[in-house]
């Protein structure tokens, strides 16, 4: 090949790649295009995730122009649909719910999960915080949770506490209390907070940790009474309930959070305009009450203090389930 086809090879080639390497960014440029955006839930219609996740699909359509779609894809604790999304192309048009279990307790609690958080996904915002109330019958015998840590100390193991699952926020919160209270409660798990909330009503176990969103329709008619509540302060929407810490469990803090994920490789303008999209929904004042209305939190903020959130949360859950002798699954 002579020096001239030679050059005019090499100058082609250069081209291709300077094309290709501007790929992402046209693509950002175009973003949201006419194609649905997929977000992903990865959980069942009707819970926690689900019901957030569909209020926030409405509004980020309307924000962005375009057409937001709610998939479900339930299974293993969060991990298939959370899988689904880090392997899904990163070009914004697909994203999902990102969640306390398949983000910062999976990873510890089974033995190996398809993807890697923090190199398979990027974290874009945090959109709330939910604590878990301890719950028990009104006519349980139980008035504070000294109560319970003197009755559970005089007979070990013996007490029970439901949970939806295995590795679930109201089975880590039980784990939790019996760390840091120095007293062995037995946990029951259930296929669903909905049957462990049956049973709970029915008498059949004397204590739950349960989420607002279900909890307080009972604590209100009096079916339940709360001992405590999980979060760091006092809750507007039940201010007579006092924290565990207040209740004598020193640096007993649970929340069951989620917020919003992309792809890792996802474009930073992409990113950079669903975080300015979610912060923008999270603050508009109805969105902000129907969140506290259930007990939760507003959440918001960087793609960095979600990511910051993550990789603490998996610390301190990795201590609770190694202290509870949970063998990986």
């Amino acid at each position: 090949m002579n020096p001239s086809k030679r050059l005019t090879l090499y100058a082609g080639l250069l081209a291709v790649v300077a094309a290709i390497g501007a790929m992402p960014s046209a693509h950002a440029d175009q973003w949201p295009g006419k194609q649905p955006i997929r977000l992903v839930v990865p959980y069942a219609a009707g819970g926690f995730a689900d019901l957030r996740a569909r209020q926030i699909a409405i509004r980020l359509g309307h924000a962005l122009g375009a057409n937001v779609i709610v998939d479900n894809k339930p299974g293993a604790g969060g991990v298939i649909g959370t899988d689904f999304v880090a392997k899904a192309a990163p070009d914004g048009n697909t994203i999902g719910m990102g969640n306390l279990a398949p983000l910062a307790v999976n990873p510890t609690l089974m033995k190996t999960v398809p993807y890697n958080v923090a190199k398979s996904l990027q974290p874009v915002v945090l959109i709330e915080k939910a604590p878990l109330f301890l719950t028990t019958q009104p006519d349980s015998g139980f008035s504070s949770v000294a109560d319970v840590i003197a009755k559970a100390r005089a007979n070990p193991g013996k007490l029970t506490f439901a949970s939806s699952g295995v590795g679930g926020a109201h089975h880590l919160s039980g784990e939790m209390f019996n760390m840091l209270a120095g007293i062995q409660l037995t946990h029951v798990p259930y296929k669903g907070g909905a049957p462990a909330t049956t049973d709970l009503l029915a008498g059949h176990l004397p204590l739950m940790f349960e989420m607002g969103y279900s909890a307080l329709p009972n604590l209100r008619s009096g079916k339940l009474k709360a001992l405590a509540v999980s979060s760091n302060k006092r809750l507007a929407v039940a201010p007579d309930v006092m924290t565990m810490q207040e209740a004598g469990v020193k640096n007993f803090v649970s929340y069951n959070w989620q917020g919003l994920v992309v792809p890792a490789g996802t474009p930073a303008a992409i990113v950079s305009r669903l975080n300015k999209e979610v912060n923008a929904i999270l603050a508009a004042p109805d969105v902000k009450k129907s969140i506290e209305d259930t007990g939760a939190e507003v959440g918001g903020g960087s793609p960095e203090d979600f990511a910051k959130l993550i990789q603490q949360e998996t610390v301190t859950w990795a201590n609770v389930i190694k202290a509870a002798k949970i063998e990986p699954q």
